[in-house]
């Protein structure tokens, strides 16, 4: 990541870590990618992606640790249920304007992916496309076993001290990136999430991307990410990565670049 650019916006009052790619290009610059990463996710974790990215597309990627994750200030309180529709709000759109960046497309991954739905569906002004990658749009059997599973891996100190490298080193920090997953989407009143009414409010193109053999979630999320947006009827779509888990930009990274290289050209072609 060494030639990224780093710096701490303002997001009503909490800074956030942020990385930009590209950060000195001209023209694209107005509709930059914006990354949201998942629930235990951190700009570390895109790995080299936002390069990749950013050396094929020409546009300034800008990837964030979410407020309590990576390298953002830690936070103790509990995370709010209402996390997934709260982000736009509270973060993206601030960190957009301190940004001075007025129209984005968003990549969001796992929860990243709901967030950048919602923030479609909340800002259609300010948001042109929407890019998912294994992302839930309600939940699933599926995804709550996962859940599970991953938790108790968790029970193992090596598997927490592995996930505390990309959250400052911070064992307690780290705990609460966990708890704040686990917690939430293992909640009864978690249960009835979904993010059907948003979808029906997305006005933009969108392409939802996802591995069979996702272990948080089935070919129905994409389907549903893809079909139900309908201002822009036939410009959703959906493209599934054959033996790939829930982190397509690790498992297949060729296939993610070139599905979204096909899909930018699509929407808004270069010269």
């Amino acid at each position: 990541m060494d030639s990224t650019t780093r710096q701490l916006a303002d997001a009503n009052g909490r800074q956030l870590h942020a990385c930009l790619w590209n950060a000195s290009i001209s023209g694209m610059v107005r509709m930059p990618l914006v990354l949201l990463h998942d629930s235990l996710g951190a700009v570390e974790l895109w790995r080299d992606l936002p390069q990749r990215l950013a050396s094929g597309s020409g546009r300034q990627v800008i990837a964030y640790d979410r407020s309590g994750f990576g390298r953002s200030a830690a936070r103790r309180a509990s995370i709010e249920q209402s996390f997934i529709r709260d982000e736009a709000g509270a973060a993206l759109l601030p960190l957009l304007d301190d940004l001075d960046i007025e129209r984005a497309i968003l990549f969001g991954h796992s929860v990243g992916g709901g967030m950048a739905i919602v923030a479609a569906a909340q800002f259609p002004d300010r948001i042109a496309a929407v890019i998912t990658e294994s992302a839930q749009a309600f939940v699933e059997d599926r995804t709550l076993d996962g859940i599970r599973a991953a938790g108790k891996n968790f029970e193992d100190p090596a598997q927490l001290a592995r996930l505390a490298k990309y959250h400052g080193s911070d064992l307690e920090k780290a705990q609460w990136v966990l708890d704040a997953w686990t917690e939430t989407w293992l909640s009864p009143e978690f249960a009835n999430w979904s993010l059907e009414d948003d979808l029906r409010r997305v006005k933009c193109p969108v392409l939802a991307m996802h591995g069979d053999r996702d272990e948080f979630g089935s070919e129905l999320h994409p389907k549903m990410i893809a079909n139900l947006p309908r201002a822009f009827e036939g410009q959703g779509e959906y493209v599934m990565f054959e033996g790939c888990g829930h982190v397509p930009h690790r498992e297949k990274p060729e296939l993610v670049l070139e599905t979204v290289a096909r899909f930018l050209q699509k929407h808004f072609p270069r010269s």
